[in-house]
């Protein structure tokens, strides 16, 4: 599967900081320090709708942490999944009387068109879980052949107490996460499990769905956290510098992921730093297609909205809070695009050294963007009060501005 196209990431004087970051499994800001490469695996879409702002948010954080490790002058291995074969999927294409392939296909290339518009940094993997079902099944018989999984009725569960350290990414006690279980995919209540919280990893094939061959696992298709542990392993191996996702990834997927992993290797942790971003509301509920009270990327850019307003909203947001879409927020973004382009239009302007080094420090500091945001207002109203004599000003605040928040001004 193809990602969508890398827009250019200009080159800026000195050095970005390192990362400082909230990480959900130690609830604390981290420093990370990654090697020459830094390796990242964000979470993707289920390809049955299209891409809502709260997508939107979650892709701009991990495209924040990108483009702070660029500063720095490293390399970054970015790896993301398309989860193209699940419940959700299967049950949009029966609604809507569609071919589930023919449905995934169409989201995931309009999610790719959105990707592009928003100058989102596209990971150099873009896996999809079908295309992962040859690494997977390995995985799954080295799970049940090791007493880490257990057959039930055909399907293969995976044993939590298999994994002394499962529960430290949440951080959650056994009641909550059973209910989170319950709501997120999960089917606590099955008799016969070892334990409410065991996750699937290999549903045996039903009347009328898609499956594969699973070699000694009979036909079949995969449980959604194995798919990423594949994928993740296969790509960057373990203790990989970033597990990214929103804030509802958190319990069951990347506690169940992490569990998965650290099953298989023997090794703790399988990332270093779990990170989770904030959910998008829209009249007073979290943004999501069960609720659909969705407001689409494709469909602001079909009423003319300019894409790197859309970013500019999703900037002005903390990553990690939970905030509201509503028209004011696109209308400040709006008016602010508006003030940052006259005043890079100007043939000079401000000094702007001191910006960048603004700009770099609030994004280190766990991707502070609202303080990015600020400190480049504190400039466009200085040129606009009384100028400037920099001839490269202007010049210098636009390739930090497309550099480290991605907006093209």
């Amino acid at each position: 599967m193809h990602a969508w196209p890398a827009s250019e990431v200009p080159a800026l004087p000195g050095k970005g900081r390192d990362l400082r970051i909230h990480d959900t499994a130690t609830d604390g800001l981290i420093t990370l320090d990654p090697g020459p490469v830094a390796r990242i695996y964000v979470c993707g879409i289920t390809p049955y709708d299209a891409t809502h702002m709260g997508h939107a948010a979650t892709y701009n954080a991990f495209d924040l942490v990108q483009r702070v490790w660029l500063d720095t002058k490293r390399q970054v291995h970015y790896v993301q999944n398309v989860t193209d074969i699940d419940d959700p999927l299967l049950e949009r294409a029966e609604r809507d009387a569609i071919d589930w392939v023919a449905l995934a296909e169409k989201e995931t290339a309009l999610f790719r068109e959105d990707m592009t518009a928003l100058r989102m940094l596209p990971p150099r993997h873009y896996i999809g879980a079908v295309e992962a079902i040859p690494g997977i099944v390995p995985l799954v018989e080295r799970l049940r052949d090791s007493g880490a999984a257990y057959e039930l009725e055909g399907d293969i569960y995976f044993s939590v107490e298999s994994d002394p350290d499962f529960g430290k990414v949440s951080r959650l006690d056994a009641a909550t996460m059973r209910l989170l279980s319950a709501e997120r995919g999960g089917d606590p209540d099955r008799p016969g499990k070892k334990n409410p919280l065991d996750p699937m990893l290999w549903m045996a094939a039903r009347e009328g769905e898609p499956s594969w061959d699973g070699g000694s696992l009979g036909r079949g298709r995969p449980g959604w956290h194995i798919e990423c542990v594949a994928i993740a392993l296969d790509h960057l191996g373990m203790g990989f510098d970033v597990q990214g996702g929103g804030s509802d990834l958190a319990f069951p997927h990347h506690e169940m992921g992490a569990s998965h992993a650290q099953a298989l290797t023997g090794e703790f942790p399988m990332a270093k730093a779990y990170v989770h971003a904030g959910m998008v509301a829209l009249h007073g509920e979290k943004m999501s297609k069960s609720k659909g009270n969705l407001v689409f990327v494709s469909a602001l850019r079909r009423d003319g909205v300019d894409p790197a307003a859309i970013r500019l909203a999703l900037l002005a947001h903390h990553y990690r809070s939970d905030w509201e879409w509503t028209d004011q927020v696109l209308q400040d973004a709006v008016a602010r695009l508006d003030r940052w382009r006259a005043a890079v239009s100007r043939p000079d302007g401000p000094p702007a050294e001191a910006l960048v080094e603004e700009m770099r420090e609030a994004l280190a500091n766990d991707l502070d963007a609202p303080t990015a945001l600020a400190a480049v207002d504190r400039w466009a109203a200085l040129q606009q009060e009384r100028g400037g004599t920099d001839e490269g000003a202007p010049g210098v605040v636009s390739r930090a501005v497309d550099a480290l928040l991605g907006v093209a001004l």
